[in-house]
């Protein structure tokens, strides 16, 4: 069991009040590659394209977002070389979400808001759908009284990252390239715009799916927003929808914990341990730390 990681200092904030205001950037990025795809897919689409579409997105989601940056860079769940975890985090650039700072940020502010005892409901995910959709794609929320958020020097100061948090969304660029030499604009099509949108698009249905009432095993005492499991979707989302596990147990590099919750993140950190590449997993707690968690109703 590896000791969680908090980076957010929200002892002067305040989680409920303030705007939700228009992220200029943020929604022409996403917007672009929405255009991009269903324009480009109309006369630029082939078999192979679809599959490279496939083949990218999931990798690129499974290694980079899942293993990379969500368990390793943000939740330091288990250790690896230097290089095999920049690596990963590249990787996770590649989605098209953000730069490794720019998630971090964005992770630990929605994640230190929802275990207050109440906040805006642009963290919570309360609105509808369609709101949301609007809110979580287009939009960033602007405190009144902002928690303060601290990244560890060592990654704050890694100049690899510091590099691809000004360059992420400019990575696209050699991956675009490879891919128009490998197989034409339809590949540039499905392989970088149909890829970005689908998974920044798909990672936020998953997160507001994950935050609304659903199943669980546990409850974290005094928290806003509890989380749910998605039954039935591990395989499709690489194991992050165990996200009842997750608030629960933060410090573990598994989420699917029991043995009909599909973790296919966790699989690739054993096949790599069985290598030497990864070592020290962090597993849940053992049930004497557990004070801070009740079994849900």
């Amino acid at each position: 069991m590896r000791p969680s990681v908090f980076r957010v200092d929200g002892s002067e904030a305040d989680a409920v009040h303030g705007r939700v205001i228009w992220a200029t950037g943020k929604s022409l990025w996403i917007n672009t590659c929405l255009v991009c795809f269903v324009g480009g897919a109309f006369f630029a689409t082939s078999a192979s394209a679809i599959l490279v579409f496939l083949v990218t997105t999931y990798l690129s989601l499974l290694l980079g977002h899942s293993v990379g940056m969500h368990r390793k860079l943000i939740h330091r769940t288990y250790e690896c070389p230097k290089l095999l975890e920049r690596a990963l985090v590249y990787l996770g650039v590649i989605v098209g979400m953000a730069g490794p700072f720019g998630l971090i940020r964005v992770h630990d502010t929605r994640d230190w808001a929802q275990r207050e005892p109440n906040c805006h409901n642009f963290f919570s995910h309360r609105e509808p759908l369609w709101k949301d959709a609007l809110w979580q794609l287009n939009c960033r929320f602007v405190f009144d009284k902002p928690p303060h958020l601290q990244i560890e020097k060592e990654v704050e100061e890694d100049g690899f990252y510091k590099y691809l948090e000004h360059t992420w969304v400019l990575q696209q660029l050699p991956v675009g390239g490879a891919l128009f030499l490998l197989g034409g604009l339809p590949w540039v099509v499905w392989g970088v715009f149909a890829r970005v949108f689908v998974s920044v698009a798909g990672h936020w249905t998953i997160t507001f799916l994950t935050h609304n009432p659903g199943p669980g095993r546990w409850t974290v005492p005094d928290a806003g927003v509890q989380a749910s499991n998605l039954l039935g979707a591990g395989f499709l989302t690489m194991g992050e929808c165990w996200h009842n596990n997750h608030h629960a147990f933060p410090e573990s590099a598994r989420i699917g914990l029991a043995p009909e919750e599909f973790d296919p993140g966790w699989l690739v950190l054993r096949w790599l341990q069985s290598m030497g590449l990864v070592w020290n997993l962090g597993t849940p707690r053992t049930e004497s730390e557990r004070e801070d968690l009740a079994s849900a109703a």
